[in-house]
């Protein structure tokens, strides 16, 4: 299932739109910069355009490779499993296709769990495919769901509203999006129509709700398989506005890990790549100079 060819995606400047075949199905990613592999793996409802402001200052120190994952963005939308493991496995045949052997990983929200379960998968089969991980606001298995739209939308009801809704769902996801801000007039302009892009195509809804029915049992595994990544140095990013991640699962999560840094953004919502791009930028950007293996210590501004 391929989203209809005149439905155009946002162009994201200083980027290259490259395209990788995976398992027979089309998979679009943005590429820019240049230096060692930094892989971004956007949100629920986010795709490659959720990291137009951070693509131009990463890219002095790393090469960006951000997919808009399979059933979502501009990439094919195959019914397939997309719980945690099978999304994991996925990503590591994508970094195969592309003859990277090892990266670090950069993971937002839903994209932060999936990449908690590709470190643990390559751990797993003893490859030690992810240098360092970097995590904003991930999900976790101690993070509830806070937003009471998604316990709805697991109901029958729930899938009924959403079904019909069909392309006019980037109305429903214009009400997330603001909520998951810390302040609403850092809303950029072209941000709701860069979503809407997306989030009006086919099977959007499919998508979804594949990621809902897997939820419970996708963090059930994945807590049992955190001790895994124990020796991993990670970087672990919040805003303390989160209205969908819950701030208090951060210091659970970070106990998982020897070598963690918890960074704390005062005032900002669930997407500090968005609604603080030069503040996030700085602190990964100084995550990632680091010498490999340290942990280098948070930037004054921010907590």
């Amino acid at each position: 299932m391929s989203p209809p060819a005149k439905v155009a995606p946002p162009k994201v400047a200083g980027t290259e739109e490259c395209w990788a075949t995976l398992d027979g199905h089309r998979l679009r990613y943005l590429r820019a910069g240049a230096g060692p592999p930094l892989l971004l793996l956007h949100g629920l409802l986010g795709y490659s355009f959720s990291w137009r402001f951070n693509f131009a200052a990463l890219g002095r120190l790393a090469t960006l490779y951000a997919p808009d994952l399979l059933g979502m963005g501009f990439s094919d939308r195959p019914p397939l499993d997309y719980g945690l493991r099978a999304s994991a496995q996925r990503v590591l045949r994508f970094l195969d296709e592309l003859g990277i052997g090892q990266a670090d990983v950069l993971g937002t929200s839903h994209g932060g769990a999936v990449a908690l379960r590709l470190a643990a998968l390559a751990a797993e089969r003893g490859a030690p495919r992810v240098r360092r991980l970097l995590l904003v606001a991930p999900v976790n298995p101690w993070s509830p769901i806070k937003n009471p739209l998604v316990p709805f939308l697991r109901t029958p009801l729930g899938r009924f509203c959403l079904r019909r809704l069909g392309p006019r769902l980037a109305v429903l996801n214009d009400f997330v999006l603001r909520r998951l801000y810390g302040s609403i007039s850092r809303l950029a302009p072209g941000t709701l129509a860069g979503y809407h892009a997306a989030a009006r195509l086919p099977y959007t809804a499919d998508y979804v709700y594949a990621i809902l029915d897997a939820w419970s049992a996708d963090l059930a595994e994945l807590e049992r398989e955190l001790p895994r990544l124990r020796s991993l140095p990670s970087l672990l990013l919040w805003g303390n506005r989160d209205r969908a991640v819950s701030l208090r699962s951060a210091e659970r999560l970070r106990a998982c890990f020897q070598r963690a840094r918890l960074v704390v953004l005062p005032g900002v919502g669930h997407l500090p790549y968005e609604e603080v791009p030069e503040e996030f930028n700085r602190v990964i950007a100084d995550f990632l100079a680091a010498p490999s293996g340290e942990i280098p210590a948070p930037p004054s501004r921010v907590g």
